[in-house]
């Protein structure tokens, strides 16, 4: 097969250092004989060959060679720690060594290294701290590496923070010396290999049925949606669901930061920004591709989050044809996400008095999704509000839904309720006329206790 290559010469192995705890001593004996292997594997392997050979045709060959180098280095190890170096070797060599582990773990939501001594992981939103297998700062920049380059970004002194994505979709963000002053911080924002579908929400307490029903027709009827909600809140997932409500037949364009979304539909363009390379040039940013997007006779637009001066090409494309947009941005309540926009569209430079800016926004966006992430961990739609116009330099807004939070359960759960405030919104009149008329007891009373 070819992926050897002649052994070079290599030191005997370490002593592992000993000390008071006989646990601290066996792992720092542990670590020891791992490096040693990985090192001794990466000095006999054709690193060239390996990275073209199917992983399932080597694995054997490298492991048997593993094996080998553990009865080379002398230090007698259960056959549980023998089966726990082999898996982490072959984890450092196809994979991202220590994270493979917790990737391979479907309950972590989260990934945060603090330093290569300091791991925590999300379960069930909450955080708990794991293990750290990591051997020291450069070993983590070997994974960090490994990671960004997969996508074509880079990290160095020049650019020492990064967003970057996992083959599965995850989203990756890290940041190294001089910015991060203890050592390296890596954090990985997961995501599920099957999606949640809009039955999952309703399943798990996100949101009512109508609250669900009403924002299919909002998506159907082309009405232009900003989903809000802080970090963590759910933003991606509740834009995903409702990217999934859009027709088969249509084009849909997506921007984004990094590629998080995944949609169904077979007519899908997506387009990611791109960094700037070594000499500081060639960055291509969201209000580039957003602009350009226009160009390429979408039906719908998608930008995964607007942070900055694309918010008034987003608001100019959805005021001139464009409708049936979806967006997120980052906002605490509904009217904080307004004002959020009016603060990306003034770093557009244009120079727009606040009324005819406000106006802007009124007029381009129908309905604003809230989303937040509740103590508990768990996630929900808290409202769904309607923008009606202007009064004066005021945009005005009324909510249709929200969730009203009642308290705390004795096991530390969220009690609340899913209300229809009453008010009938005005996109009834819109959505009557794609053909969709909502009944008037879904706005109407107590629609869920928890």
């Amino acid at each position: 097969m070819a992926i050897l290559t002649p052994a070079k010469p290599t030191q005997p192995a370490a002593k592992p250092a000993s000390g008071p705890d006989p646990n601290s001593a066996r792992r720092a004996q542990y670590l020891e004989v791992r490096g040693s292997v990985h090192r001794k594997l990466l000095s006999k392997l054709n690193l060239e060959k390996l990275a073209t050979a199917e992983r399932s045709r080597v694995e054997a060959e490298i492991r048997a060679l593993v094996s080998s180098l553990i009865a080379e280095s002398g230090v007698p190890l259960s056959v549980t720690e023998r089966d726990a170096i082999l898996g982490d070797v072959i984890d450092e060599v196809f994979g991202f060594g220590p994270l493979e582990p917790l990737l391979r773990d479907k309950t972590v939501s989260d990934i945060l290294v603090n330093t290569y001594k300091q791991v925590y992981v999300e379960r069930a939103g909450k955080l708990e701290a794991v293990p750290a297998a990591f051997q020291d700062d450069q070993h983590l920049l070997r994974v960090i590496d490994r990671i960004v380059s997969g996508v074509g970004r880079r990290i160095d002194d020049s650019s020492p923070m990064v967003d970057a994505r996992l083959p599965d979709g995850s989203r990756v963000n890290a940041v190294i010396a001089p910015l991060a002053v203890d050592g390296p911080l890596l954090s990985i924002r997961r995501f599920p290999a099957e999606r949640l579908q809009a039955e999952d929400l309703v399943a798990f307490k996100a949101l009512a049925p109508n609250m669900l029903e009403f924002m299919r027709h909002c998506v159907n009827a082309r009405l232009n949606v900003l989903v809000s909600g802080g970090t963590g809140a759910g933003k991606t997932t509740l834009l995903n669901v409702l990217s999934s409500f859009i027709s088969m037949h249509e084009r849909i364009v997506t921007i984004e930061d990094a590629a998080e979304l995944q949609l169904r539909q077979a007519h899908v363009v997506r387009l990611e920004t791109r960094p700037p390379n070594v000499e500081g040039k060639g960055a291509v940013r969201q209000r580039q591709l957003l602009v350009n997007s226009l160009r390429m006779r979408p039906d719908r637009i998608i930008v995964g989050e607007v942070r900055g001066e694309e918010a008034l090409d987003m608001l100019q494309a959805m005021n001139t044809g464009h409708d049936g947009s979806l967006t997120t941005v980052h906002a605490n309540t509904a009217r904080d996400a307004l004002s959020r926009l009016e603060t990306m569209v003034a770093m557009a430079n244009v120079n727009l008095p606040d009324k005819a800016m406000r106006q802007q926004i009124a007029s381009a966006i129908q309905i604003v999704i809230q989303q937040a992430r509740m103590s508990d961990g768990t996630r929900k739609v808290t409202s769904i509000s309607e923008i009606t116009g202007m009064e004066g330099d005021v945009i005005t807004m009324q909510e249709i839904f929200r969730f009203d939070k009642l308290g705390l359960s004795p096991e530390g759960k969220v009690v609340g309720r899913f209300i229809a405030t009453g008010v009938r919104p005005k996109v009834c009149d819109r959505l009557k006329t794609a053909g969709i008329v909502l009944p008037p007891e879904m706005f109407d009373g107590q629609l869920e206790v928890r």
